[in-house]
């Protein structure tokens, strides 16, 4: 399983409004095409004005056309510009769980000097 951990730092004092228009018109859209969300968060303590969502993949193959889905979609398309300004940074990052992780790690492609 691969884990897409999407962090976003959004404007000053604009979660409220960003988390609002997600839940209300992106979320459904996501679902849709994206398949698993593990977890959608935003800070409480630490960084502030961070938004972060985990989506799973059983491999980068699947991840890819999903994402290819989500952007032809003509209402992800609609959706996206209420958002686009809201958000400040954005950084991606894929992660493979740890054998022993309980997100369901496997030995699959671990190699002798990792085992």
């Amino acid at each position: 399983m691969y884990y897409e951990i999407r962090t976003y730092r959004l404007r000053n004092g604009a979660v409220p409004a960003y988390l609002k228009v997600v839940e209300a018109e992106g979320i459904a859209v996501q679902k849709k095409h994206l398949g698993e969300l593990v977890g959608y968060f935003f800070s409480e303590i630490g960084p502030v004005n961070e938004i972060v969502h985990i989506w799973a993949f059983a491999s980068l193959d699947e991840r890819d056309r999903r994402r290819v889905a989500l952007m032809a979609d003509p209402a992800w398309q609609a959706f996206l510009p209420k958002i686009r300004d809201l958000i400040d940074l954005a950084e991606n990052k894929i992660m493979k769980p740890a054998r022993f992780s309980p997100l369901g790690g496997d030995r699959q492609g671990v190699s002798r000097h990792e085992a």
